[in-house]
């Protein structure tokens, strides 16, 4: 993950710089790209955040994932009331970062919401994640884990 964010700063819920290096170590990450705009995206975040929460939050140790929110929003200011008023705790690429736009030609992204499960080095595991967070709740992240060749003792 460190390879697809290399030289980049990430940013929290609340507007701090983050370094991807520290935050994204030995994790799986979902490249989430969405829009506030988007009435299904809008359906799904709420979906997303719960499986976030419940990973994070209700598991110990808390699972090795991270969501990094790539905006297709019309400006910075709706990014961030976006996020604020339905986002979990997790990262974004900053509004204004052109990155976006290779990352959705990398990961072939033509239509929104879309949820890219990858590894560390950007390789895909899943870009259905979405769907498969629909059909199969947290059983799906277990699957993910062992895509990502991320040796860790997680249950869900």
């Amino acid at each position: 993950m460190v390879d697809v964010f290399s030289g980049r700063l990430l940013v929290s819920k609340d507007g701090r710089s983050v370094d991807p290096e520290e935050a994204l170590q030995n994790k799986v990450v979902g490249l989430y790209f969405s829009a506030g705009w988007c009435s299904p995206c809008r359906d799904f975040t709420p979906v997303l955040c719960d499986f976030y929460t419940d990973l994070l939050e209700e598991c110990q140790p808390p699972a090795p994932f991270e969501v990094v929110f790539i905006s297709s929003d019309h400006s910075a200011e709706e990014m961030v009331s976006y996020m604020h008023s339905m986002h979990g705790d997790w990262l974004a690429l900053p509004f204004h970062d052109p990155y976006k736009h290779d990352l959705k030609k990398k990961y072939n992204i033509t239509a929104i919401p879309k949820l890219v499960i990858v590894k560390q080095t950007g390789e895909v595991i899943t870009d259905k994640g979405r769907k498969q967070i629909r059909d199969k709740g947290l059983s799906c992240f277990r699957n993910w884990l062992e895509g990502a060749d991320i040796f860790q003792n997680f249950s869900s």
